[in-house]
């Protein structure tokens, strides 16, 4: 019988599982899928799995005609007290069952490959899921442990998704090194600063390497969020104009387009005053072609495809000056050039929070950046310019590494048995 363990990094865009044989002490097979899950339109009473998860979600809404639930940034809704339930084809869904659904699909994915039902898994964690609330953190925390439950591990610990990276890098490393592994993913950044040392590798206590691990509140769909709101929402009407009464003219309140700037607000459309307040400003707007546009995006269900073009202009402008910001798509026509300038200009705020954020957990930890042997970088927002600047800029004197900004974070957490 095979001695397994899965070292799996629940991410806000992409999952990824690690398989590590404890008998071998080696990583034997890696597994990544977009963290995403498609109910269908129609409801099968004969096929009790009505969704697709990972890249078939993305076909399957495609195929269905963008007619059924689409779900993503799942990790995001962790800490969302407000977030109790939704409910698809009269079924209710908890926080927790739908983060065991991505689970549970990588654990079969895994178990199939390696002809096991392996129980045991270590499961990354950002440092704070929310900022530095203690309650919305183990708020997360026990819906992830309830998740991990429901996809059938019983066997399970945590560790912190910088530290998983920070191991994995490790074994890279021929000498001793003090190293500030920073996670950047798509619903949070996180920052450890811990001694690495090759001669360490799988030994069972570490608690004195890792000097302070810290996070923020920020990622990759803050970006996104950010660009929607500056680029997208004029084409769906955020300036539009309306009389609300005879020669009373009023401006669509601004609120209603901050809702389509991330999935976790999308259900702040499903009720049904809302729905008329959207009719209502669309008939007194004397029918703004504009605002037409935010109605198809929501009667049709449009918004992960439209982030889907945010997403390619964010990854095109990684490695370009220019680029074009493009979505055609029933009526819905978009074309417009952004340059790296004007990007960075949208996505300053955000991070400066960061770099204000990193500035704070280095004085407060007593970190020297002259003590800083090497930088290591992952998560997909890693490799976004502003940020590859904001590193460059504050640690001149140190190298950028980065392993698999995809990978490196669960093959980390696969390392991570001294736990058990």
């Amino acid at each position: 019988m095979k001695k397994l363990l899965y070292g799996i990094d629940f991410g806000t865009t992409n999952s990824a599982l690690a398989v590590y044989d404890e008998e071998s002490k080696e990583i034997t097979s890696t597994i990544i899928i977009p963290s995403l899950i498609y109910f269908y339109h129609e409801f099968s009473a004969v096929n009790e799995k009505n969704y697709v998860v990972g890249e078939e979600a993305i076909a399957a809404y495609l195929n269905d005609n963008m007619r059924g639930r689409f779900i993503k940034s799942i990790k995001q809704i962790l800490s969302r007290s407000s977030f109790t339930e939704t409910r698809i084809h009269n079924k209710r869904y908890t926080a927790h069952d739908l983060v065991a659904i991505i689970l549970k699909e990588l654990k079969e994915r895994a178990d199939k490959l390696m002809e096991v039902d392996c129980r045991k898994a270590v499961i990354g964690r950002p440092v704070f899921f929310d900022d530095d609330d203690v309650k919305k953190d183990t708020l997360a925390q026990t819906r992830l442990s309830k998740a991990a439950e429901i996809a059938g591990f019983e066997e399970v610990r945590f560790q912190f998704e910088p530290i998983g990276a920070a191991f994995a890098y490790e074994k890279k490393l021929v000498k001793k090194e003090n190293v500030l592994v920073a996670d950047l993913g798509g619903g949070t950044t996180d920052f450890t600063y811990l001694v690495l040392d090759p001669v360490k590798v799988g030994s069972k206590d570490r608690k004195n390497d890792m000097i302070a691990s810290g996070g923020i509140y920020v990622g990759g769909d803050s970006f996104d969020s950010a660009f929607m709101w500056e680029k997208g929402t004029p084409y769906f009407g955020k300036n539009t104009q309306y009389e609300a009464t005879p020669g009373k003219i009023l401006t669509v309140p601004k609120s209603l387009f901050a809702n389509i700037c991330s999935w976790e607000q999308m259900n702040f459309f499903n009720v049904p005053r809302i729905k008329k307040d959207i009719d209502d400003y669309y008939y007194y707007s004397g029918n703004n072609r504009q605002f037409k546009n935010l109605i198809t995006l929501l009667e049709n269900n449009l918004g992960y495809s439209v982030f889907q073009s945010i997403e390619k202009t964010k990854i095109s402008l990684s490695k370009a000056d220019t680029t074009s910001f493009t979505y055609h798509k029933m009526d819905i026509d978009i074309d417009e050039d952004i340059s790296l300038s004007v990007y960075e200009d949208i996505i300053a705020k955000d991070v400066a929070r960061i770099a204000n954020y990193l500035d704070k957990f280095m004085l407060e930890n007593n970190i020297d950046a002259e003590n800083i042997d090497s930088l290591f970088l992952t998560g997909g927002t890693s490799m976004v310019s502003s940020i590859q600047k904001l590193f460059k800029s504050k640690f001149p004197h140190v190298n950028l590494n980065s392993g698999d900004n995809f990978k490196s974070v669960a093959i980390g957490l696969a390392y991570s048995g001294y736990l058990f």
